[in-house]
This record gives C-alpha cells, sequence and structure tokens, in this order.
C-alpha cells in the first residue's frame, strides 16, 4: 500500500489533515512534538496531555500511540473515552513494526524525521505527517537526521505528496 506525504509546520495543521483524512491510528512521535529532548517527567506529561485534549478534533480516532527510540516514559498513559492510547518507548523506529500491526487503518505517523518516522509510515502503509518547523536549538544527532531526511525523502515520498 503507498504511502501519503504531507509536511507540516503547525500542529493545528497536523490535527486538520489527520480531520481531513479521517485517520483512525495517530502515531505521534514524542522528542520533539510532544516533549522537547531531554526535558523533565513534568513536560513530557503534560505534552502527552495537552495534545490528547485536542483530539475531539479528529473524531474518527480509535487508536492513538506516542512512540520514541529513546527510554523515556510517561509516569502514567492518560486515558480518552473511545480511544485506545498506549506508549512506546524504546521503540525501534523504523525497525521494528509489530507493536503496530493490526492497528485500524487509515493510519498516519506524524513526527520530524524522515529516516525514523517517515519510514516507519512507509513499511506500514500509512500516512506520513512530517511536522517540520523551523526549530532552534535542535540536538546534533536529530539535527543530522534532519539531513539525512532531505536526502532519503524523494526515494520514498514523491513532491507531489503521495
Amino acid at each position: 500500500m503507498p504511502s501519503g506525504y504531507r509536511q507540516l509546520t503547525e500542529l493545528r495543521g497536523v490535527l486538520a489533515r489527520a480531520r481531513e483524512l479521517s485517520l483512525r491510528t495517530l502515531i505521534f512521535d514524542v522528542e520533539p512534538l510532544v516533549a522537547w529532548w531531554d526535558t523533565s517527567q513534568q513536560a513530557l506529561d503534560e505534552g502527552i496531555a495537552g495534545l490528547l485534549a485536542q483530539l475531539d478534533q479528529i473524531p474518527e480516532a480509535r487508536v492513538v500511540v506516542f512512540a520514541t527510540n529513546s527510554a523515556r516514559r510517561p509516569s502514567a498513559v492518560p486515558s480518552v473515552p473511545g480511544v485506545r492510547v498506549s506508549y512506546l518507548a524504546s521503540a525501534g523506529k523504523p525497525l521494528r513494526t509489530a507493536p503496530y500491526q493490526g492497528l485500524p487503518r487509515p493510519g498516519a505517523v506524524i513526527g520530524d524525521q524522515v529516516p525514523t518516522d517517515g519510514l516507519l509510515a512507509y513499511r506500514l502503509g500509512f500516512t506520513f505527517l512530517h511536522w517540520d518547523p523551523r526549530l532552534a536549538g535542535v540536538p546534533p544527532g536529530p539535527r543530522l537526521m534532519h539531513l539525512l531526511g532531505r536526502l532519503a525523502r524523494p526515494l520514498f515520498f514523491r513532491k507531489d505528496g503521495s
């Protein structure tokens, strides 16, 4: 199944696109979309709660997964009526896909990195909503991954968004 691609710079644009696509599954990258790299436990918990508070904008959503390749975990995974919410630490994106098998379609991976989030979307046959704002203070590792992603994107996603 071909993967779609959309580059967005604001969270409200990501949520609007998710609504337009009637997404049933949303897989959110944690850093930096939910919480900035190396921030506090409180920042992570508040980021998850804040994002889930906006979920009413996507009425078709049935599953939300927060996925990070880091080992950090929230204090608790909040519940949302009618939506299965889970958190996957040390996710192994894009290599590990087993945790995402059987999730309702259509789905999307929302994240900032083509080499991890984009390739996970591609492997799952999900849309990649590439959250790509101009960010200051990005650590060297993610900055390098972003540059690699600029080179890799044309290999997996066409300019017309498919």
